[in-house]
């Protein structure tokens, strides 16, 4: 399947932690502020509330038909019929990702370095890779090392797989890592703590 990102930017759907946010709340107003293409990550959930959220965040989406990529877990991709997935490097497989899901879903894997990125292509199963961190980031409890403008320049070379970075980038570094190489740029805390997401999200997107 040939993939391209719907957009520049790609918004990861994701509350930090903080109790006053809502995973659905955030996803409709990125998506009423022209997104169409999300993630939704979330990692300080049970199993089950993971699905209802996700549930009611896909309603969401496909009310404005966008994509919905559901981080870590197939399971419920495959259960929510989203989109597609995005593994990291210690998820389920990208090739049994791909035997649960089938072929005509998005599937995207991270990777840290160079030589994880070369390995993905090789491997013939992702559409895109996930790339960074690009800046030290605080969405991750365990980081891996910054990997900066150089590290992207020098995957961008070696891959053919559309990239998403990701990892500590704002509105003033979106530019400088889009003009490094990178299709799309991912985004949690930029937009997440911005004190108006919906006018943030328009200007990221106006913006590149």
């Amino acid at each position: 399947m040939s993939f391209a990102f719907a957009h520049r930017l790609y918004p990861i759907i994701d509350t930090l932690g903080d109790p006053r946010l809502s995973h659905v709340s955030l996803a409709q107003v990125m998506l009423d502020a022209g997104v169409r293409f999300l993630q939704l990550r979330i990692k300080d959930q049970p199993t089950r509330r993971f699905v209802e959220i996700a549930r009611c965040v896909k309603a969401v989406a496909d009310r404005y038909s966008a994509q919905l990529i559901i981080n870590d877990r197939t399971d419920i991709a495959k259960l929510l019929d989203a989109a597609g997935v995005h593994l990291g490097q210690e998820d389920l497989p990208v090739s049994a990702a791909r035997e649960i899901l089938g072929p005509n879903k998005i599937i995207g894997f991270s990777t840290h370095n160079s030589v994880q990125a070369e390995a993905a292509v090789r491997q013939g199963v992702a559409d895109y890779i996930g790339f960074g961190p690009i800046y030290a980031t605080a969405s991750k409890e365990r980081t891996d090392p910054v990997q900066g403008l150089e590290g992207l320049r020098l995957v961008r070379n070696r891959v053919s797989l559309p990239i998403a970075a990701i990892g500590g980038i704002a509105a003033q570094t979106m530019p400088h890592v889009l003009a490094a190489g990178a299709d799309a740029v991912a985004m949690i805390g930029d937009i997440v703590r911005a004190g108006d997401v919906g006018a943030k999200v328009r200007a990221l997107l106006e913006g590149c």
